[in-house]
């Protein structure tokens, strides 16, 4: 039997990639486990690891590990399915935790099990009494394309059953497994120094949940009684608190122990350390303390530990401790009662044979838990899963195939990007700074970032972000309107800049509003936004009108209740509208007497509004341009943009030259929106054929996207195609690279 294992691993430093390690090893080992039909015939087990990376960090995997996943890199999880259903693999093994997997709630993980083509078994490690919409659609997911579903709580199944609807038929439940490792207390506490102390231990990743403050609120009591006690807490920073809040949280509990005078008595020790070291920590130990602050807590693999080794534990009672506690085998106290967990502590280090009676038990119970005992049961069940024969169905090729995108990069970008924002024009790949800087990119590359950073979390994006952010606000002149051109050396070129670029900028700093990645950014945002609205009812230009609509759109999706916001979106609306009543004829269902340049972004806009306000005269004409629109430029089934040579003038002959990138971007972000009020796979296809127009699927079939540079060319020419690749151009494709991903993720939603 082969086996695959995805989860985290080490060198990674967290619980699940302990787990995984330790669970592929003990299967592993396992080859000689007998068959369960005959007892005298030996089965080998082999297999490997794919293991999945956090925020772009490198480890020096060991060799079982064949393919790693970044965990914001949705292509990595379709490659990393092919490769396994290629591999010759009988059974996948799934490590579920919400934290470590992609997209919203970890969602990148559903479109790699649903095209598996062998069976899988899922393993819980967290499972959520109130999870949200997207966390339960999530969940039961897994659950239902799993054949079997490990849980290590009788409080995971009830809430399987009740909650997740999940086939009880399914659902195994197993002990958290633990490392078969044995030290004598004598010994450990000598090699520690400890001879002498008394000692506390808890330890694991730090973050506020952990309730360790309350260990340390109850020591006062208990070393006036016994000033030979020591507590340890052994663990590091969580990686996560870390980015956002550094090491608040240590510093705190640190801070106490000065308050409390307890300096001579706590010992933090902040490393994660290996497994043989920690099991010589724990049997050093006489009480180990796990003050978790609520009872959600579906699993504890350091409580696990804890009871494996024999500890005499006092804990909170969260739901896995009061399963792995019960009969006897540890102590609880109340959630935030110090004052009790002095009195336990008193009692229990007052009580040596109490305390050795509490520790036999759990001894006892541990014993039933090591890792060779949940290897073989691991087996057992995927034999089980295996002989029952089950009918994997092979899952057709999606609309869109991520696999086709060439990788994502900011390369040319930040090739192109200095301290005072984006250059606007390129010589070939080259920034040409003699043409300085202009509002219309920083705004689209403000919005394509944002975009990045909701698509993989990259943190590069967000240091772009502040600089995109900062042009924006140094433009922006008293009355709110914004200056447009800049000179390399930073000197104005215009006193007001065009409606167009006025209008971008809006539709960005909607988004930015709507997506901020902290308070900053958004307070900078409507700060931006508003000493522009004024503005905002004086436009004229169609395109500016359309622009500034999707970004008050997008800043009403956070503000549903602003309401004079929605009488100006109504107000620009009715602007629109009224150009199709004009200009609109049997033959033609279009805003002008001609098709003019960004054509997408008209529809586009009444599509946002019609989501907005609700309003059936809005989206009857939102779909009629569209398809007209459609009939225009996609009627041989690839993008065949109006050229902006001479435009598409009503009667006339349409020009086929130049045919711009920012108008395949307003055709995909049309279509995308399409799809998002729909629900209609159509909008999908033709998005995607719109974003194969940049890879060469045009007139003149030759690629725009440049392999080597990660920049887009600037257009197509009766010539072929225009080599120099400009801020516009690459921003162009950027975004439309990021919408296709968001499509593909809102599709696989859809259809699972």
């Amino acid at each position: 039997m082969k086996i695959v294992c995805i989860g985290t691993y080490p060198p990674r430093e967290c619980g699940i990639a302990t787990f995984t390690k330790n669970l592929y090893e003990s299967m592993v080992s396992n080859s000689s486990a007998t068959s369960e039909n005959d007892s005298s015939k030996e089965e080998s087990i082999e297999g490997f690891v794919v293991a999945i990376n956090d925020h772009d960090l490198n480890y020096n995997y060991p060799e079982e590990v064949k393919l790693i996943i970044r965990q914001e890199q949705q292509r990595d999880y379709l490659e990393a399915v092919k490769f396994i259903n290629l591999s010759g693999a009988d059974i996948c093994i799934l490590e579920h935790e919400f934290g470590i997997f992609g997209g919203q709630n970890g969602l990148y993980i559903l479109p790699l099990i649903h095209r598996l083509n062998i069976p899988l078994i899922v393993t819980l490690h967290t499972i959520l009494k109130s999870p949200s919409y997207n966390e339960k659609v999530v969940l039961e997911q897994i659950c239902k394309m799993a054949l079997k579903v490990v849980v290590m709580s009788q409080k995971a199944i009830e809430l399987l059953e009740t909650i997740y609807d999940v086939d009880m038929d399914k659902i195994v439940f197993m002990d958290h497994g633990i490392p078969d490792i044995q030290f004598s207390q004598e010994q450990s506490k000598k090699e520690f120094k400890l001879e002498n102390k008394k000692l506390l231990l808890t330890f694991g990743i730090l973050s506020r949940n952990k309730g360790i403050e309350t260990a340390i609120l109850a020591l006062p009591k208990v070393i006036e009684k016994h000033p030979d006690v020591i507590y340890m807490i052994l663990g590091k920073t969580h990686p996560n608190v870390l980015r956002h809040a550094g090491e608040e949280y240590r510093n705190y509990l640190h801070l106490l122990v000065k308050r409390l005078k307890l300096r001579d008595h706590v010992i933090f020790i902040n490393k994660f350390i290996s497994q043989r070291e920690l099991f010589k920590y724990l049997s050093a130990s006489d009480i180990y303390i796990s003050p978790y602050l609520n009872e959600a807590q579906i699993t504890s693999g350091t409580l696990s530990y804890a009871v494996g080794v024999g500890s005499a534990v006092i804990s909170t009672p969260y739901w896995h401790a009061v399963e792995l506690l019960a009969d006897g085998r540890g102590r609880f106290f109340d959630f935030h009662d110090s004052e009790e967990l002095s009195r336990i502590l008193m009692e229990l280090l007052s009580d040596p044979s109490e305390m050795k009676k509490i520790r036999k038990k759990a001894y006892e119970y541990g014993q039933t838990m090591t890792w060779p005992k949940s290897g073989a049961k691991y087996i057992a069940i995927a034999k089980q899963v295996l002989l029952a024969k089950p009918q994997i169905v092979l899952k057709t090729q999606t609309l869109i195939d991520p696999l086709l995108l060439p990788l994502f990069s900011l390369d040319h970008i930040k090739r192109l990007t200095d301290d005072t924002g984006i250059i606007q024009h390129a010589k070939f790949g080259i920034p040409n700074l003699k043409e300085g800087y202009c509002l219309d990119d920083n705004a689209r590359a403000l919005l394509m970032v944002l975009m990045t950073y909701r698509q993989t979390k990259d943190e590069a994006s967000l240091k772009l972000a502040t600089i995109y952010l900062s042009y924006i606000h140094y433009m922006q002149n008293k009355d709110g309107t914004f200056r447009n051109f800049l000179s390399f050396n930073r000197n104005f070129l215009d006193e007001v800049g065009s409606e167009d670029s006025f209008g971008r900028t809006i539709w960005a700093l909607g988004y930015l509003i709507s997506n901020a990645p902290n308070d900053s950014y958004i307070q900078t945002g409507r700060l931006i936004f508003f000493d522009a609205l004024p503005n905002f009812e004086k436009l004229q230009s169609i395109r500016s009108i359309a622009n500034a609509m999707v970004g008050i759109s997008y800043y009403l999706k956070s503000n549903s209740s602003d309401e004079s916001m929605i009488g100006v979106l109504r107000t620009l609306a009715e602007k629109l509208v009224h150009h199709y009543e004009v200009y609109s004829s049997s033959e033609w269902d279009w805003f002008e007497s001609l098709l003019a340049y960004d054509n997408g972004f008209l529809p586009l806009a009444l599509l946002h509004a019609a989501e907005i306000l609700g309003d059936d005269k809005i989206s009857s004409i939102a779909f009629k341009t569209m398809n007209f629109l459609t009939e225009n430029t996609l009627k041989d089934g690839y993008l065949s943009i109006i050229g902006n040579e001479k435009w598409y003038v009503k009667d006339g002959e349409r020009s086929m030259f130049s045919q711009q990138p920012v108008d395949a971007l307003a055709m995909i972000l049309m279509y995308h929106q399409a799809f998002h009020l729909t629900k209609e796979k159509e909008y999908l296809e033709k998005l995607f054929s719109c974003f194969m127009w940049f890879l060469g699927e045009n007139d003149l079939r030759m690629s725009l996207f440049d392999f080597e540079t990660k920049g887009c060319c600037d257009g197509l020419e009766k010539y072929g195609v225009n080599r120099n690749q400009g801020a516009e151009s690459s921003l162009a494709y950027l975004i439309s690279h990021l919408t296709v991903l968001q499509a593909f993720e809102e599709y696989e939603k859809k259809i699972l």
